[in-house]
């Protein structure tokens, strides 16, 4: 287990869409070792492999009791509103409030290739789509107001010089 360099805003991983997870094999296994690492020596709550350089489609979580390894995400239905603070390992946990479905249903494969579904609600579900939108090249600050995506860029480069 290694703990892997995240990779921050504006890095071009960040922005491309991954490419699917087609091996499931030990290397794959290592990696989401190496992923659960790296997201609990951060303090956060899931990480994408863009976010670790990887323009791959898989993502790791531990969110509200809910663990999983997620290779190949997609969001297959979402419903209801919630608005909440939402910061991202890759943009120096600078948060925001962001409006996201209060539910989601998730359809992904394990580390063995097995095809699932998992459904969470707010906090989780909150996670469950953010790092699925990792995987589409997406950050949380795409989902905010120019004004206040301004503001948060301003402050995560602020903090990063004093770093």
């Amino acid at each position: 287990m290694a703990i892997r360099k995240i990779t921050e805003f504006p890095e071009p991983v960040l922005a491309k869409v991954g490419e699917p997870i087609t091996e499931f094999d030990e290397s794959l296994a290592e990696l989401c070792e190496d992923m659960f690492a790296t997201m609990y020596d951060a303090e956060g709550v899931g990480l994408a492999a863009p976010q670790i350089g990887i323009s791959k489609r898989l993502f790791v979580m531990d969110c509200e009791g809910l663990k999983l390894i997620a290779a190949n995400p997609v969001i297959v239905s979402s419903e209801g509103v919630q608005s909440g603070h939402e910061g991202c390992l890759s943009v120096g946990k600078v948060p925001a409030v962001v409006e996201r479905p209060m539910k989601a249903r998730l359809k992904a494969q394990d580390v063995n290739g097995n095809w699932f579904e998992a459904e969470a609600e707010g906090y989780a579900a909150r996670c469950f789509l953010h790092e699925t939108d990792h995987c589409d090249g997406k950050l949380f600050i795409d989902r905010l107001p120019k004004l206040r995506r301004e503001m948060v860029i301003r402050r995560f480069q602020k903090e990063k010089r004093w770093r």
